[in-house]
C-alpha cells in the first residue's frame, strides 16, 4: 500500500510540474531573432491559433524593442492573443492598457471593442463553449459591464467599422438582461413575494419596451396584481396584453387571463382538496414566453 501510495504521490508531482504544458503553457524558449523576426513568428502563432505562443512572444518583442517599429501593434494584438488563450481578464488589462498609452491611436477603438467582447464571454469562460448554459439565469454583471463598454465605443467612435457589430451585441444583451428579470421574478412567485415579482415585471415594461420579455412582464404585472388583490389594476394589465401580445400563453382563445391564480380565484386540483391542501399543492406561477422571431 506504501508503494502505491508513493507512486501517486509521483504521479501527482509529475502532473503539478509538468501540468502548464499539458494546457498549452509551454516553457519553450522564445528566441530573439531581431524584431521583425519575433513580430513575424507572433503573427504566425496568431494565425495558427498557439495563443500562449503567440502571448509570449508578442510580450518578448514589446520587452526587447520597446520603441521599436512593431511595439504598438505588438501590443494590440496581445489584447487579442489574451482573448483566443480565453485569459479575458488579461485582454481587458492589455486593451486599458493601450488605451491609456495611445489613446489617439488609429485603431484604438478596436481595444474599446475587445473589451466589450472579453468582458461579455468572461463568465462562461472556455467551458461555455463545451457546456451551453442559460446565462439569463445565472449572475449577469458581465453582461452590463459588457454593454456599458460597447456603449462607451459606440459614444466615442460612432463611425467605427466595429460599431455595427456592437450594436447588434448590445441588442442582443438588451434582451439578455430583460430575460434575467423575467427569471428573478419567477423566483419571486415561488418564494411567495409577490411585489417583489411585480417591481420586475413593470422594471420591463417601463425601461425595457424593445425587448421580447416586455410581454412576461405584462402577464407578471397582472399575476402580481391578482395575487395582491388589486384585480383592477390586473385587468388594465391584461388588457394591454391582449392588444400587443395576443398570443402569450396566459391568455385564452378569448383573451382570458388564464392561470392556477386567476381573477376567478385559485384553482387546485380534486386531490388537493380532498386532502385539505396536503397533496398536489398548487404550482406557483411561472412565465417563460418565447415569441416566434
Amino acid at each position: 500500500m506504501r508503494l502505491v501510495a508513493k507512486r501517486i504521490a509521483l504521479i501527482a508531482l509529475v502532473v503539478a510540474i509538468s501540468g502548464c504544458s499539458w494546457f498549452g503553457k509551454d516553457d519553450i524558449e522564445i528566441a530573439d531573432n531581431g524584431e521583425q523576426q519575433i513580430y513575424l513568428d507572433a503573427q504566425k502563432s496568431l494565425d495558427n491559433g498557439n495563443f500562449n505562443t503567440a502571448i509570449r512572444t508578442l510580450q518578448l518583442l514589446e520587452s526587447r524593442y520597446p520603441f521599436g517599429r512593431y511595439a504598438e501593434q505588438a501590443q494590440l494584438e496581445l489584447v487579442y492573443a489574451h482573448y483566443g488563450a480565453y485569459e479575458f481578464e488579461a485582454a481587458i488589462e492589455a486593451a486599458d492598457r493601450f488605451i491609456r498609452l495611445h489613446p489617439q491611436h488609429p485603431n484604438v477603438d478596436y481595444a474599446y471593442y475587445m473589451k466589450g467582447l472579453s468582458a461579455f464571454d468572461m463568465e462562461g469562460g472556455f467551458l461555455a463553449s463545451f457546456v451551453p448554459t442559460d446565462d439569463t439565469k445565472r449572475d449577469v454583471s458581465h453582461i452590463k459591464e459588457a454593454f456599458a463598454e460597447f456603449a462607451q465605443l459606440l459614444a466615442r467612435f460612432p463611425d467605427s467599422a466595429y460599431a455595427p457589430d456592437a450594436r447588434a451585441r448590445m441588442v442582443h444583451m438588451r434582451n439578455m438582461l430583460a430575460r434575467h428579470e423575467v427569471h428573478v421574478a419567477n423566483y419571486y412567485f415561488r418564494r411567495g413575494a409577490y411585489m417583489a415579482a411585480l417591481n420586475r415585471g413593470r422594471y420591463v415594461v417601463e425601461h425595457m419596451q424593445q425587448t421580447p420579455s416586455v410581454a412576461d412582464g405584462l402577464a407578471i404585472m397582472a399575476q402580481a396584481y391578482i395575487l395582491l388583490d388589486f384585480n383592477e389594476l390586473a385587468k388594465d394589465s391584461i388588457a394591454v396584453l391582449n392588444e400587443n401580445f395576443p398570443d402569450h400563453p396566459s391568455l385564452n382563445e378569448n383573451g382570458d387571463f388564464v392561470s392556477v391564480y386567476d381573477l376567478d380565484g385559485l384553482h387546485r386540483s380534486w386531490i388537493n382538496q380532498l386532502s385539505f391542501g396536503l397533496f398536489d399543492p398548487p404550482e406557483p406561477p411561472q412565465f417563460d414566453y418565447r415569441p416566434k422571431s
